[in-house]
């Protein structure tokens, strides 16, 4: 896509640091934005800070969880009743939990994989038909470098991660396929500074029960310096996804090392053995 002016784009997710920089970053490419997020104070928040920046954007706000495919359905909805199209989706919402992976409840399953798998699943059947029908659109995807390598203490978020990856690359080529020009990026950052590490705030309560190990919070403190340590902001991480929709590039890796993580466990893969000792890496 190399025009974005009055271009209509979706982002889930919109509350916290990467949607925020996304919608950011289409509002300066004088796009028309549709913004949600399950947080109604952040989503609120993300709303004023970018009509302070850009007044003259049009936005549309909107709270949705988009584990339920029926609030997605809504969004679309409202999205063509107010602007008439949607050319680019950034399936952006996600969240995480920490534990080893035989203590993580059913409840950590059904929450992470209701956000991080479903949510893109339901953006895509959702708003993909509408992108068919306009002859034009772009998907993006944020999945993780957990989707390609996966360290200890973050099994369920891993899992999700790297469905997304299959998911995406599966609706790549089921579009090429239908002969269709509508692109898909699918986004794998390492850590950077984000709000990931407090997505409890947003856990249903229906869906609450979670481990408590020392196991447990001794990953959480690991993830949570992590995070705060990441040498990549989430506002260049936005720069370089927009500047792959320009170019219709399908995997963006906006941390260069994790290229070389994929290719030590490729591999590894042709000996047989697992990538990496946790102990060591």
């Amino acid at each position: 896509m190399q025009d974005f002016d009055n271009k209509v784009a979706v982002v889930t997710g919109a509350g916290g640091a990467l949607g925020r920089e996304i919608a950011a970053a289409c509002a300066q490419r004088g796009m028309q934005l549709v913004l949600s997020d399950v947080n109604a104070e952040a989503l609120a928040e993300s709303e004023r800070l970018l009509r302070q920046r850009w007044p003259a954007v049009a936005i549309l706000s909107m709270r949705v969880d988009v584990s339920r495919l029926e609030q997605v359905e809504a969004l679309a909805r409202a999205a063509i009743e107010r602007f008439g199209a949607v050319h680019l989706l950034f399936n952006n919402a996600g969240v995480g939990v920490a534990a080893p992976i035989w203590e993580n409840t059913a409840e950590d399953w059904a929450w992470v994989s209701n956000v991080n798998l479903f949510g893109v699943a339901w953006g895509v059947k959702t708003f993909v038909p509408l992108m068919l029908k306009q002859q034009e659109g772009h998907v993006v995807n944020i999945a993780s470098a957990a989707g390609w390598v996966h360290p200890a203490g973050s099994g369920v978020y891993n899992v999700t991660k790297a469905a997304v990856v299959a998911l995406s690359e599966s609706l790549a080529n089921d579009l090429v396929l239908a002969g269709s020009s509508v692109g898909v990026s699918v986004v794998s950052p390492a850590y950077f500074p984000s709000g990931i590490v407090d997505s409890d705030r947003n856990r249903p309560g229906d869906l609450a029960a979670t481990a408590d190990s020392a196991m447990r919070r001794q990953h959480e403190e690991q993830v949570k310096k992590a995070v705060e340590s990441g040498k990549i902001s989430a506002a260049q991480i936005a720069g370089s996804i927009l500047e792959a929709v320009e170019h219709n590039r399908f995997y963006v890796f906006p941390h260069p090392f994790v290229t070389d993580g994929i290719a030590a466990k490729s591999k590894a893969a042709k000996l047989g053995q697992t990538a990496f000792n946790p102990r060591t890496s």
